[in-house]
């Protein structure tokens, strides 16, 4: 199940210092996905035991914060939520990172209070033709919208991520899903990187340059409070 381990990022929970775990397989295929090796070819990736990274985890210490939970995507692990029992009765807080497409595992994770902060992967505005682009799969949009809505009704601590370029959807429409998702938190804009995507014709795509980057994440993040929480974005 698990097939990467950092003992230490400063990056991957807002404010605080976490170990990371990866979990192997996700039911998408994006073509920037930058951690696609655990997703297409997991069984060359050396497995780790989780008693090894209890061990580590015990062994760092107070240096943490907590652990975040990534992959591929986690939530199709049935393991997931008896790892997430295993890592609170270690002492330590747990970040989920999610696509949203399993909204029945994600209540589940938040009924039991396994989780402390979740960080749900936005792919597109939710429009069929756009989402399945950037996803590489068919998705089910309810399950996405699902997941969105059980997150703001348990209050838990979130933040949804967009990773963009200009060749998934018109730049023109990244002020509207901003508007859209910060109804239901915290937004954020990643750039996706070419050079390493595991799709080909991605590859061959140009990076953007840092200013027009920085041009589109003002786009998207100024709300222009035109919807409310719960509205379709179709």
């Amino acid at each position: 199940m698990i097939r990467g381990f950092i003992e230490t990022s400063c990056s991957d929970w807002p404010g605080k210092v976490t170990a990371v775990i990866f979990l192997a397989g996700c039911n998408f295929r994006c073509p920037y996905c930058h951690n696609h090796s655990l997703v297409l070819a997991p069984e060359f990736l050396e497995p780790i035991t989780e008693k090894r990274v209890l061990e580590r985890l015990a062994a760092l210490g107070t240096w943490l914060d907590g652990v975040c939970v990534s992959g591929g995507e986690p939530t199709l692990r049935p393991e997931l939520p008896d790892l997430c029992r295993r890592l609170r009765a270690a002492g330590l807080a747990v970040k989920l990172d999610t696509n949203g497409s399993r909204p029945r595992m994600v209540e589940a994770l938040l009924t039991d209070g396994l989780v402390d902060f979740v960080a749900m992967d936005i792919k597109a505005p939710l429009r069929r033709d756009r989402y399945e682009r950037c996803a590489g799969a068919t998705v089910d949009l309810e399950a996405i919208r699902e997941s969105m809505e059980l997150l703001v009704a348990a209050g838990i601590p979130r933040q949804f991520r967009v990773t963009y370029h200009p060749s998934l959807f018109p730049a023109a429409e990244l002020a509207d899903l901003g508007d859209f998702l910060h109804r239901y938190g915290p937004a954020i804009l990643q750039k996706a990187d070419p050079r390493p995507a595991p799709a080909p014709w991605f590859r061959r795509l140009p990076s953007m340059k840092e200013e027009q980057f920085q041009d589109l994440i003002h786009v998207f993040s100024v709300s222009r409070k035109t919807s409310t929480a719960g509205e379709k974005n179709d």
